[in-house]
């Protein structure tokens, strides 16, 4: 494809998106990085937050973060290339071991996945012995290797119930594991703030932690009166890491692909969406028929450092390498697959 076809690309489905001078500069820039691909046998992950004249052209695959690593574990490429944060690139190589894993940016962490540690970890498994821990794949290797399993914010509720147990440490999202508390009907302390030492026998099911998403955490239910106020119609969703006051105030909560699900089978004159806001643009271009409004922006700081640009530079100075120690790696991949076997 030469570079005035990528333009025709994705000027049809980003023409109301993106200005057309940025398309015609990235469609230059894509053209370069499809050239790479091919030479170094690579596959090219999007997650669903970066930005939109990334998302819809040089991607293999979009999505969420653990759907992006398995898909590219299936494939005979040698190189993946992870357009997202640091903790997905590190659960596209604990599923593809013997592949390099490249994230195009040394800078793309997560405030979530840097709230805990895993001595943090062994510190809880210490003061609540013989406990399940259950960590949320936004989470750095390491601490998903002091885990007995992971979970996704699709399907915690199904791996709490599946543990059978009375109580459960559930890491390192507050407000996912708040969600999950009020779904499940649990109760839950946070012992980071002194409640589980100061009345032991205070009746709970979950131990959770004080880890918060930067962006879904700036969201609130004020926000979504606001909406309403101007368009009484519209269909708010919003992720499960925001607070449980704003997913119980959302028409719908869940996970990123759940969302574009939702809207792609469901008729509503407008929607917002409650989570970071490329998505929001990346659905818009893909739905055009749909009514998206763009009433936030709120980006992640993390998934914006991910640019074309450095795409392009990951494959040609094969930059930044994604390595895990192996011991660390298989307790790791061993948390995942346990999660991926309930389903």
């Amino acid at each position: 494809m030469n570079t005035e076809e990528m333009y025709e690309k994705m000027k049809a489905k980003l023409n109301r998106v993106v200005p057309d001078v940025e398309l015609r500069y990235k469609a230059e820039i894509a053209v370069e990085i499809e050239e790479l691909k091919k030479q170094r046998n690579a596959v090219i992950l999007g997650h669903n937050y970066m930005e939109p004249a990334l998302f819809h052209s040089i991607p293999d695959f979009t999505g969420d973060s653990l759907d992006l690593s398995r898909k590219a574990a299936q494939t005979d490429k040698d190189v993946i290339v992870f357009c997202g944060v640091r903790f997905m690139a590190e659960t596209a190589k604990i599923l593809s071991p013997t592949k390099t894993v490249l994230l195009p940016s040394s800078k793309a962490g997560c405030s979530l996945a840097a709230s805990i540690t895993a001595e943090d970890v062994r510190s809880l498994k210490k003061k609540f012995p013989g406990v399940p821990v259950v960590t949320y794949v936004n989470t750095y290797a390491d601490v998903k290797a002091e885990s007995d399993i992971c979970c996704t914010s699709s399907n915690a509720i199904a791996v709490v119930e599946s543990l059978h147990s009375d109580t459960v440490i559930f890491l390192p999202d507050e407000y996912l594991a708040k969600n999950v508390a009020r779904e499940t009907g649990k109760h839950i302390i946070f012992p980071s703030t002194g409640t589980a030492d100061a009345d032991p026998g205070l009746d709970y099911q979950l131990i959770g932690w004080r880890g918060r998403c930067e962006v879904h955490e700036k969201f609130t239910v004020k926000d979504i009166q606001t909406v309403r106020s101007q368009f009484p119609d519209v269909l708010i969703l919003a992720h499960p890491e925001c607070s449980p006051e704003v997913t119980a105030a959302a028409d719908f909560s869940g996970s990123t692909n759940a969302m574009i699900r939702y809207v792609q089978e469901s008729k509503a004159p407008h929607y917002l969406l409650l989570t970071e806001c490329a998505m929001g643009d990346n659905i818009a271009a893909a739905n055009p028929q749909k009514d998206m409004l763009r009433l936030c922006m709120v980006r992640c700081p993390h998934m914006n450092m991910i640019t074309m640009e450095d795409t392009r530079d990951a494959l040609k100075f094969n930059r930044y390498v994604i390595d895990i120690p192996e011991e660390i790696r298989v307790k790791a991949y061993q948390a995942v697959e346990r999660m991926i076997q309930i389903g």
